[in-house]
């Protein structure tokens, strides 16, 4: 619906070209308003004619998120003004938000009685500059988490360092990443409680046996090892905690080898084709054994992890948690969202790191004898930019779950729950420009056949925005009739598995609170509680989550559509199933779904009858969320040919890689593998024989 600022005669308009620049005759001068969907939302924008032109332009109304719409909403507005122009190309990385800024402007001058056929046939057309040719040691090719910690280890290894962005902005994944990274931490472990349900957890892996076909070691004998250790592990850490009880006063627990055992059992995944796939070892324990040093490493740049005996996991508990699909807690948080990437910016500018951004990376350069040199890039005006390396390019551009027709492409797992239009989670440049750049010098890749889907996603946009919940061992998931489903501690593909076969693919996620850690229930959640910067307020307000201060209101809540959902549950439907979980939290057994770790029993009760506090239900459906195949490296992030032989000059780091999780990414496993590989490949390429 258009507004009109100022009551005017609209006149029979004529539009004249002259020049390159666009007048109308019969448009009165004043002030309009247009709007339009965005990625977030509506996006109204308000411009202002004089003289027949459009001469300023506002946004009185935009939930976009700024980090990454920040420059279409500088650059779209002073072309539009500049050439009076409705025809121009979106903004890279924000291209849902660059049309909606044109439509919603173009609504606005139609308001105004400008001639919209003509400012959109006014096409603006970038010159590009000359092209250039720049010598550097070492080329990072995105600036994500893993891009930056490899430019930044590089530079401060004294290297001349070069990191191009394809986007507008900075981040890639790691920017819409949450808080959270897996690493083993004993120190951390120490200050916990080791609950019921994990001991019980420890005991069925001391009762594992080698000779149990279904551990696949017929088909992977190298991880035979890992569950050998992982029971010496825990058979000491019995002896040392002799006397202690487990939810009382029995530490926490946690070790390199029950890492790799998590990444090995959370990943080992039997395809359509009848074959099975697994975690690479080398990879896996590389990850394992060095992801503690990349939280100490976060800690020098500035992310500010909690970790040792500081380690906090939300809401006043100590320790760390389970991030969901993380199997174990040994999630830490760290700076969320834009923060992180201006401080991993702002480091690598300090060490030296010259950052291109809208600058894609098109070609590889190799020398006679295959090693890559360098790098060809275009710009965003189509500028042409050759980078020559003497000590090689870092690829670092992500995964590819931005780009559904290549994950359908080499799907073997999924089948007909995914689809080429599959939504994401992802930022939209997440493409697999990376990995076709790399294959084009003979590089190989693995685990293409598997992409992991997101369960608790928004069902309108993809994104993990837009809901609420706390950590995996107090969420409660159920179906539109209200009951529980899954086990919703379990890894991430089978959470997925299970939500799509709920109607639509739909299901619910209640909230009550975070736990403290004491044990005691849920006293609920208020409007303030927020995920990811959104409050509950602003997501009941924006129609995306219900709320209710008592049960019976929030039954009554779930008649009105949210998220484009009206599951019209029951109190009693809702009163039964939470109150069946609280006995199994209780009693620490689910006997319906085994559910291993059992917190966030709710009490119904006190928020009942406590002004202020409440519940609030969530619509979640899975998206498209993390590519775990990609470029084929070894534990030094060196590149492989066909032949597993390494292309020199050559390293890749990040979700732009394959081979680490196999058949599934734990939560909280890919901080942990950016970061980790990242610092290595950094260092690698730095300390490697300079290639010409």
């Amino acid at each position: 619906m258009l507004k009109r600022i100022k009551n005017v005669v609209v006149l029979v308009l004529v539009g004249l070209l002259s020049l390159g620049t666009i007048r109308f005759v019969g448009a009165e001068d004043g002030v309009y308003q247009g709007s339009s969907g965005g990625m977030q939302g509506p996006i109204t924008a308000e411009i202002t004619v004089e003289d027949n032109r459009i001469v300023d332009i506002t946004f009185p109304e935009n939930n976009e998120t700024i980090s990454v719409a920040r420059v279409a909403f500088e650059r779209i507005p002073q072309q539009i003004i500049e050439h009076q122009s409705l025809s121009m190309d979106a903004v890279t990385g924000a291209t849902l938000s660059s049309n909606a800024i044109l439509r919603a402007v173009g609504e606005a001058a139609e308001a105004a009685g400008l001639d919209v056929d003509a400012l959109k046939a006014n096409e603006v057309v970038l010159t590009p500059k000359e092209d250039q040719e720049i010598e550097t040691d070492i080329l990072v090719i995105g600036g994500g988490g893993a891009g930056f910690s490899a430019a930044i280890t590089a530079a401060q290894e004294g290297k001349n360092v070069i990191l191009i962005e394809k986007s507008s902005f900075l981040g890639g994944n790691t920017l819409m990443a949450g808080d959270a990274i897996n690493a083993v931490d004993t120190e951390a472990q120490d200050i916990m409680i080791l609950s019921e349900s994990q001991k019980d957890a420890l005991d069925r892996y001391l009762e594992l046996s080698i000779d149990d076909p279904e551990l696949k070691f017929d088909e992977f004998p190298e991880w035979q090892a890992v569950l050998e250790q992982l029971q010496a592990d825990i058979t000491k850490y019995y002896e040392d905690t002799e006397g202690t009880v487990a939810g009382d006063d029995m530490p926490g627990f946690d070790s390199v080898a029950l890492f790799m055992w998590h990444t090995y059992t959370g990943g080992v995944r039997e395809l359509n084709d009848g074959t099975w796939v697994a975690p690479d070892f080398e990879l896996a324990k590389t990850l394992a054994e060095g992801a503690f040093g990349a939280v100490e490493w976060m800690d020098e740049v500035g992310l500010e992890p909690s970790y040792g005996q500081d380690a906090e996991a939300g809401n006043g508990q100590k320790g760390l948690y389970t991030v969901l699909g993380a199997m174990w807690p040994r999630t830490h948080k760290f700076i969320a969202g834009e923060e992180r990437i201006d401080i991993l910016e702002d480091t690598a500018k300090s060490a030296g790191v010259e950052v291109y951004k809208e600058t894609r990376g098109v070609e590889l350069i190799t020398n006679e004898d295959g090693a890559v040199v360098g790098i060809k890039a275009v710009q965003a005006d189509g500028s042409q930019i050759t980078f020559n390396t003497t000590h090689g390019v870092i690829i670092a551009s992500g995964g590819y779950s931005a780009n559904p027709e290549m994950v359908k492409e080499y799907d073997d797992y999924w089948g007909e729950d995914l689809t080429d239009r599959t939504l994401s989670t992802n930022v939209g440049t997440n493409e697999g420009d990376g990995i076709i750049m790399a294959q084009a010098v003979g590089a190989d890749v693995v685990g293409m056949e598997i992409a992991q889907l997101m369960p608790s996603s928004s069902p309108v946009k993809g994104t993990m925005t837009d809901g609420i919940w706390a950590d995996a061992g107090s969420q409660i998931w159920i179906n539109a009739d209200g009951e529980r489903f899954v086990n919703e501690y379990a890894e991430r593909d089978v959470l997925a598995r299970a939500s799509l076969e709920q109607d639509n693919g739909i299901f619910y996620i209640i909230y009550a609170g975070i736990p403290d850690g004491s044990g005691e229930m849920l006293k609920g959640s208020t409007l303030e509680d927020s995920l990811f910067g959104n409050t509950v307020e602003n997501m009941v307000n924006t129609g995306h989550v219900w709320y209710g201060e008592t049960l019976a209101e929030l039954a009554e809540a779930t008649q009105e559509a949210a998220a484009g959902q009206t599951p019209s549950f029951t109190e009693e439907q809702l009163r039964e199933t939470i109150e069946l979980y609280n006995k199994y939290v209780e009693n620490q057994l689910d006997p319906d779904f085994g559910k291993e770790v059992l917190t966030g029993a709710i009490d119904l009760d006190y928020i009942d009858n406590t002004e202020g506090y409440g519940l609030v239900i969530s619509p979640r459906k899975a998206s498209l969320h993390h590519t775990m195949g990609g470029i084929k490296i070894n534990e030094n992030t060196e590149v492989l040919d066909i032949d597993g032989n390494v292309i020199p000059g050559l390293w890749a780091a990040g979700e732009v890689t394959g081979g680490i999780h196999a058949g599934n990414r734990l939560g909280g496993n890919a901080i942990a593998d950016v970061f980790t590989f990242g610092k290595i490949a950094g260092e690698n390429a730095a300390n490697s024989e300079p290639v010409e």
